[in-house]
């Protein structure tokens, strides 16, 4: 992998990351449209690489929230606000902690099978986010218990290719009722979790088999990495302020061309 590849995929994952247009949806056709090196994209060390360059990223920009989470969670005993959104993150994370504990292999398999299913994922994609911004508002004053699982369940189906996991999570934590702000702060510190366990498994992986370190060097990763990571703080940032005003209706429509653009070059 060169270094201007490493920098564009490394912008392309932190941009689309935080973006409600599917970041595994956008490398799979940017890597088809490029003609890049795949077998260096897909490559197991990068990916967690960038993978933790978006979650500083996240850590950076929700440091003040994430400080007062931890401060509140591990500085007392006793049950509080910060312990009870804690725990509503713990049990948003329940169903892709199973989907990826059992049925990693046929998620993989779907990731492997063409442009077709991009294009038709970035649809619903644009359905979803449709919804969102044409729901009428409740502006619940906390996410449930109940409403954490259901964004969860949101965030285990948006594994698949072209399904933007945070468009999704914010789309249906929207349609519930909940309050804009609190939806989007939610969605990017409920991500920190599966992303960690995830890139802890593929280091796992690295650990028992050596030669998935591949032969990327250091210049790659390291660029990678700040590519990411500074798209990522750009996005994350730019995103909030987005959802705040609920113009989630322009990535409904980018969404939608790009999903139909997709499936016409697959024909």
């Amino acid at each position: 992998m060169s270094w201007f590849e490493a920098l564009l995929l490394g912008i392309l994952q932190g941009l689309t990351e935080f973006l409600p247009v599917s970041s595994s949806g956008h490398l799979t056709i940017g890597q088809e449209l490029l003609n890049l090196n795949t077998s260096a994209a897909d490559n197991l060390l990068f990916t967690v690489t960038v993978h933790a360059a978006t979650v500083f990223s996240t850590i950076v920009v929700l440091w003040r929230e994430i400080e007062g989470l931890l401060k509140g969670t591990f500085l007392t005993l006793k049950w509080n606000a910060e312990k009870e959104y804690v725990s509503k993150i713990l049990i948003s994370c329940i169903p892709v902690m199973i989907v990826g504990l059992f049925f990693k292999e046929q998620v993989e398999d779907i990731f492997g099978s063409g442009l077709l299913i991009v294009g038709c994922c970035l649809l619903c994609t644009a359905l979803l986010l449709s919804f969102a911004y044409y729901a009428k508002p409740r502006n619940k004053e906390s996410i449930s218990y109940k409403d954490a699982f259901i964004i969860g369940l949101s965030q285990a189906v948006a594994v698949l290719p072209g399904l933007s996991r945070s468009g999704t999570t914010i789309a249906t934590g929207l349609i519930l009722g909940n309050k804009k702000e609190n939806v989007a702060q939610f969605s990017f510190l409920m991500v920190l979790i599966p992303i960690l366990g995830e890139s802890l498994l593929n280091l796992i992986d690295m650990i028992a088999d050596p030669s998935l370190f591949g032969g990327v060097g250091f210049l790659p990763l390291a660029i990678g990495f700040v590519g990411a990571f500074i798209s990522g703080c750009l996005a994350c940032k730019f995103m909030i302020d987005i959802v705040k005003r609920g113009k989630l209706i322009y990535f409904a429509i980018y969404c939608a061309i790009a999903g139909l653009v997709t499936i016409l070059f697959t024909i």
